[in-house]
């Protein structure tokens, strides 16, 4: 396997590196001092949550993704702000900030409620792993997700959670109704970001939901 994420608690570089007596990918994440200086390197300062940026990168280090690029929802904020981010932690650098919705049941403007049952319509919190890409036949071209989080989110391929494309995810929609529309439970996206997702995301790349418990 290549391209595993690698963290020097030196440089904050990202690099491929294998375990020397075994020649295994290995991956290596920062203490919080270095995290705090790769938060500020990606640009992320007061746009998400240092805790959702930390979070994500404990999955990083778990899974081991081929994939530098990560993608983040910070749902302490309301829908009408942008609040779905793409990091590439390889060249340190925030990718996309957009608006993202969230489930039906899980608030109006703001996420307050979050379930993992089947049904609930609300969004599950937690890291997803990406599947691959499907059309779906509702939102078309689409990315499949995995929830990791046992009693979390693991309900997701049950429930058809997927990240794709809606109409009701758009500043012109926050100007009509003052909020997103809401999804099934699925992180829905504006069209031209969803494009960007499909191309920059791919099978093993880490999604992490956060929310304030």
């Amino acid at each position: 396997m290549v391209g595993i994420v690698f963290w020097s608690l030196f440089s904050l570089f990202y690099s491929h590196h294998s375990d020397i007596l075994t020649g295994t990918p290995c991956i290596e994440v920062p203490e919080t001092n270095a995290i705090s200086l790769a938060y500020q390197s990606c640009g992320l300062d007061g746009l998400l949550s240092f805790e959702a940026f930390e979070k994500t990168l404990d999955y990083v280090q778990r899974y081991a993704p081929t994939n530098p690029i990560v993608a983040i929802c910070d749902f302490t904020k309301p829908s009408s702000e942008k609040r779905f981010f793409l990091v590439d932690l390889e060249n340190k650098k925030l990718l996309i900030s957009s608006l993202v919705a969230h489930g039906r049941n899980s608030g109006t403007l703001v996420a307050n409620s979050f379930s993992n049952r089947i049904q609930s319509l609300q969004t599950s919190l937690g890291a997803y792993l990406v599947l691959n890409k499907i059309i779906s036949p509702k939102h078309g071209r689409a990315l499949l997700l995995d929830g990791l989080d046992k009693g979390l989110n693991d309900n997701a391929r049950k429930r058809e959670i997927i990240m794709h494309a809606a109409d009701y995810v758009s500043e012109d929609y926050i100007k009509k109704y003052g909020r997103l529309g809401r999804s099934f439970g699925c992180p829905a996206l504006p069209q031209d970001i969803m494009d960007q997702c499909l191309d920059k995301l791919n099978e093993g790349s880490i999604l992490y939901i956060y929310a304030k418990p």
